[in-house]
């Protein structure tokens, strides 16, 4: 996926990541080497690249909102880690190299994930923004990636394995496992910038539509792309037995909705008018993406 949203950020979201990273020495050091190793191999970097979007969109400062901008990648990289574990999805790849646990053993990786975690709310508290901005950061990063948001999808993700679930169900799923910290990434842009309730709504409503069209594109491509393409295996939905929008709808009607849903997020941006025409070409070149 190419998108000139996320070229546009890509230098200083990089340098970030990094910055951000704890003292290579001791016991910190062998934790830095594995929280790299899964934060350097690149990856879309679509929710860093949504939260300078819209901090510079609401007329915010992005060189202030780095440090929003790498603390909720931090997070969906932790959850990446952890995914791909034995008790837990069970892949062996990720990004086109080997997982975190294959690389560095289960113990290291799951406590790297729980590092880069622990960590997002250090780099959170470190911004050079008022007090309170960066309390009501701290409080939407807890909420949408804890049981209420991300998690909570993760849980009833593993729950519906096996069982036949409604689209509903697995709509609601989707909203917390892969939705909750888009709409995060999207509101800490807005948090940044100290933006009004009408565009952090707008902002949400945007993230929601685009993180669904984004898990059914992601169910699309287990189907119909391959691993040296995708960085990770295909046909791991089916092997554990996950519901999907493909099992439920079949792959023509996955492909409708995932247009729908992304025309939905592009509506969502009409309050921006035209300053919100990159987000809206971001949008477009998610549905396209072939990885």
């Amino acid at each position: 996926m190419s998108s000139l949203l996320t070229e546009q950020y890509a230098d200083r979201i990089r340098e970030a990541l990094t910055d951000f990273l704890p003292e290579d020495e001791g016991a910190s050091g062998v934790m830095r080497q594995v929280m790299n190793y899964s934060l350097s191999v690149g990856g879309k970097r679509v929710r860093p690249a949504l939260t300078l979007a819209f901090c510079e969109l609401c007329g915010g400062d992005t060189e202030k909102a780095l440090p929003f901008a790498a603390a909720v990648e931090y997070i969906h990289t932790y959850s990446l880690i952890h995914d791909d574990l034995p008790c837990m999805d069970d892949d062996d790849m990720r990004r086109g190299q080997p997982s975190s646990h294959i690389r560095f053993g289960e113990a290291n990786a799951l406590l790297g994930g729980d590092a880069l975690l622990t960590r997002a709310f250090g780099i959170l508290a470190a911004a050079d923004l008022p007090p309170a901005l960066i309390v009501r950061a701290v409080d939407a990063l807890s909420l949408y990636a804890g049981a209420d948001g991300m998690i909570g999808g993760q849980v009833l993700d593993l729950a519906g394995e096996g069982k036949t679930l409604s689209a509903d169900e697995l709509k609601q799923i989707d909203i917390l496992k892969t939705g909750a910290l888009i709409k995060c990434a999207c509101v800490l842009g807005c948090i940044a910038a100290d933006a009004p309730w009408e565009q952090i709504a707008a902002a949400e409503n945007f993230a929601d539509a685009l993180g669904i069209a984004f898990q059914i594109q992601d169910d699309i491509l287990d189907v119909t792309s391959d691993s040296a393409t995708l960085g990770k295996p295909v046909g791991s939905d089916e092997k554990n037995q996950k519901n999907t929008y493909v099992s439920r709808l079949g792959l023509a009607r996955a492909r409708e909705e995932e247009a729908r849903y992304t025309a939905m997020a592009i509506e969502a941006l009409d309050i921006f008018g035209d300053a919100a025409d990159s987000l809206r070409a971001f949008a477009g070149a998610l549905s396209g993406r072939l990885s």
